[in-house]
């Protein structure tokens, strides 16, 4: 499980769309690129995995259409595929791919990175906000 008081002092919290402190997207399963639970970035992640959405059928099977697998398990890699209702850091890409397609999922707001405003209108963001 992420102990976000060990997080909190070893690196400055980022934040999230909303101004605030980046909150937990999922710590079962464990996301974000660092696999601390958070949609945190840095110039080593290359997907940008900053949109903290709760993953639907629809756009689980829509994702695995288009070339991203996100369901199926892959035990050599300790991935035991996501499920419908699970929230996930996904990446930026992806995100705006769905959008576009009609298919985009849900987005937690307090686990979404700052950075997403760079590239996405708050207004949309609103749109599909969970919380």
């Amino acid at each position: 499980m992420v102990n976000r008081q060990e997080l909190e002092g070893s690196i400055d919290m980022a934040k999230n769309v909303l101004g605030n402190e980046l909150e937990i997207c999922s710590d079962d399963p464990v996301t974000g690129f660092y696999r601390n639970g958070c949609c945190d970035t840095g110039p080593e992640d290359r997907g940008v995995h900053t949109v903290c959405v709760l993953l639907t059928k629809e756009f689980l099977d829509f994702s695995k259409r288009v070339g991203n697998d996100l369901s199926t398990p892959i035990p050599e890699y300790n991935f035991r595929g996501l499920k419908s209702g699970e929230r996930w850091c996904l990446c930026l890409s992806r995100w705006i791919e769905a959008y576009n397609a009609g298919m985009a999922p849900q987005i937690y707001l307090a686990g979404t990175h700052i950075s997403v405003l760079e590239h996405i209108e708050m207004e949309i963001l609103e749109k599909f906000a969970v919380d």
